[in-house]
C-alpha cells in the first residue's frame, strides 16, 4: 500500500491547520477574548477560516488517501492534493483580506475544494463500479 502522495499533502495541510490555529490564538490574545469572537470581525474571520478548514479537510484527505490506494496514477493524486491545498490557502487568504465576505480568494478557494471533492468522489465510484 503506497500513500506517499496523500501523506505529503496531509503533512502540508497539518502545518496549515497549525498556522490557522495560531492565528486564532494570537487574535484572542491581542483582544483579550477567550471564548467567542467578542464582536471582533478579524477574530470572527480567523475562527471561520479555521472552522471551514476543519469542516472540509478531513473528508477530503480520506478521499485523497483512497484515490492514492485505488491505483490511480500518482499525478492524479498530486493534482487533487494540490487543488485541495491551494484551495485552502486561497480561502484563508481571501476571507482574511475581506472579513465581510466576498473575495476572489474565498470564492476560488472553495471552488477548488469542491472540485477536489467532486473529482475524488467520481474517481472512487468509477473505480469501484469498474471492479464489479
Amino acid at each position: 500500500m503506497q500513500v506517499a502522495v496523500s501523506a505529503f499533502y496531509a503533512g502540508l495541510l497539518g502545518v496549515l491547520l497549525l498556522v490557522l490555529s495560531y492565528r486564532v490564538s494570537m487574535y484572542r490574545r491581542r483582544h483579550g477574548i477567550s471564548l467567542g469572537d467578542g464582536g471582533r470581525k478579524d477574530l470572527h474571520a480567523a475562527i471561520r477560516v479555521q472552522g471551514n478548514f476543519v469542516e472540509y479537510v478531513p473528508t477530503a484527505l480520506i478521499l485523497l488517501i483512497l484515490v492514492d490506494l485505488s491505483g490511480w496514477p500518482p499525478g492524479v493524486a498530486h493534482g487533487l492534493g494540490a487543488a485541495l491545498f491551494l484551495g485552502r490557502v486561497l480561502h484563508a487568504q481571501g476571507l482574511t483580506s475581506n472579513p465581510d465576505g466576498k473575495s476572489f480568494g474565498r470564492l476560488t478557494g472553495i471552488l477548488l475544494t469542491w472540485l477536489m471533492l467532486l473529482v475524488s468522489s467520481v474517481l472512487l465510484v468509477v473505480g469501484a463500479v469498474g471492479d464489479f
